[in-house]
């Protein structure tokens, strides 16, 4: 008999490849599990050359909405292990809700759930409004009883790529709304929460309302601009940007209103939190690898911040 397969939703993601690609999870879940020879079922919003890049694969695509409750039925039938994402907009709590209805009904047992280092001594009360609502995501997930274990992950190196790239080509400077130079932030990569994902899914049982911390490296805003002088070969000063700069800087950029609200509350809290954040052993232990650093993730990515010769 064939085994279940393996639900991944947001499997499609955002833009992976070229100058502006984000991070995406579901994309390298899906892809590390069919390395693995497990079978996965992606659940994507559309169909696109990303779909179509996930059919290649090797996976079973279905298209549907996870604020559509039938279609969600869909993706869980016949799934016991499911990975839930949701992006950074609107719809997180009905989103939630309607896959743990689904997938409490379908018997689905081990359920991985993408959320956001969140406090756990201040009774619900978070650092942002979305935090806050991944805080009752996490509560709904817990009490459908499918098995949820909570991935709390921190700032990805993807959004800091995507932050610099334009500080860095039009004025060859870091600039970021994160406070003064010394201000400690701290990052992990998609891939990294990925394999923790896989780990999770294709691992022992973990008991049920289980929270993984996700710090990948602690760098200072000094320290980040100094590993981007390192890969460009040439000083790289760090400026940073108050909260009325920096919105100014993305007007324009498509990003959506919840966006917005969380980054800008977010920025706040990383100004002027007395965090003491530390490499958690996580990624180690159920991803099998050492958390990627951002020396190594700017290097590897260094061709995402040299601009191509002019056409002569």
């Amino acid at each position: 008999m064939a085994p279940d397969p393996i639900l991944v939703t947001g499997a499609a993601g955002g833009r992976r490849h070229g100058p502006s690609a984000q991070g995406s999870t579901g994309f390298h879940v899906t892809r590390l599990l069919l390395e693995r020879g497990e079978p996965v079922r992606a659940f994507v919003h559309q169909l696109d050359e990303r779909s179509d890049e996930l059919r290649e694969l090797g996976a079973e695509v279905l298209v549907g909405d996870l604020l559509n409750l039938p279609s969600v039925r869909a993706a869980v039938d016949g799934v016991t292990r499911a990975y839930f994402t949701y992006p950074v907009q609107a719809g997180l709590m009905d989103a939630t809700a309607t896959f743990a209805v689904a997938a409490s009904d379908a018997g689905v047992d081990r359920v991985v759930n993408l959320s956001q280092l969140l406090s756990r001594t201040t009774g619900g009360v978070q650092p942002t409004p979305h935090q806050y609502r991944h805080w009752l995501a996490e509560q709904i997930l817990d009490w459908a009883d499918v098995g949820a274990v909570h991935l709390n992950a921190v700032v990805f190196y993807e959004n800091l790529r995507a932050m610099v790239r334009g500080s860095l080509a039009q004025a060859g400077v870091v600039a970021l709304p994160w406070g003064e130079a010394g201000t400690r932030i701290p990052m992990v990569s998609a891939e990294d929460v990925a394999r923790v994902a896989v780990g999770v899914l294709t691992g022992e049982e973990l008991p049920d309302s289980t929270v993984i911390r996700l710090v990948g490296d602690v760098v200072t805003n000094q320290e980040i601009a100094d590993a981007f002088g390192e890969v460009l070969d040439r000083p790289v000063p760090y400026v940073a940007l108050d909260d009325e700069q920096w919105l100014e800087g993305v007007a324009g950029a498509g990003i959506n209103e919840v966006a917005i609200e969380h980054l800008v509350h977010l920025w706040r809290y990383l100004r002027t939190a007395d965090e003491d954040y530390r490499v958690t052993d996580t990624i180690e232990v159920f991803g099998r690898t050492v958390p990627v650093s951002l020396r190594q993730f700017v290097r590897e990515q260094r061709d995402a911040f040299v601009a191509e010769p002019a056409a002569s």
